[in-house]
């Protein structure tokens, strides 16, 4: 199991922008994935960016949607995961969920989930 602390989200203007942080129990540096997905209203659930290990180091993988815009960083010392996002759109309003996955077969971790709505 995997507790997580997610924070940051909330209502902010066409152009903003949020910095929403992700705290989860255990060490994230061991982690095979850590990162932010989210999921608006009659949609699916989608990648935002994430952290993936791998023997060759860590990757990390945007939305096309995103990239230019958001940034994910951590800070293993805190297990926090943040994602800083500028230029906010009406089309990014959804709930941001954070996600673990331990190593490539253990199943996935959500978060609860923080909402952020991007309107005038």
């Amino acid at each position: 199991q995997v507790q997580f602390v997610e924070s940051g989200g909330g209502l902010v203007q066409p152009g903003g922008s949020l910095r929403l942080s992700c705290t989860a129990s255990g060490n994230i540096f061991t982690n095979y994935k850590m990162g932010w997905y989210r999921q608006a209203p009659g949609k699916q659930r989608e990648l935002v960016a994430i952290f993936i290990s791998g023997i060759s180091g860590i990757t990390i993988n945007y939305a096309d949607s995103v990239k230019g815009r958001f940034a994910i960083s951590r800070d293993n010392a805190k297990n926090t995961v943040y994602l800083q996002m500028n230029s906010l759109k009406p089309e990014d309003t959804a709930v941001y969920l954070c996600n673990v996955k331990r190593t490539p077969t253990s199943p996935d971790y959500w978060g609860q989930g923080t909402q952020v709505t991007v309107s005038s």
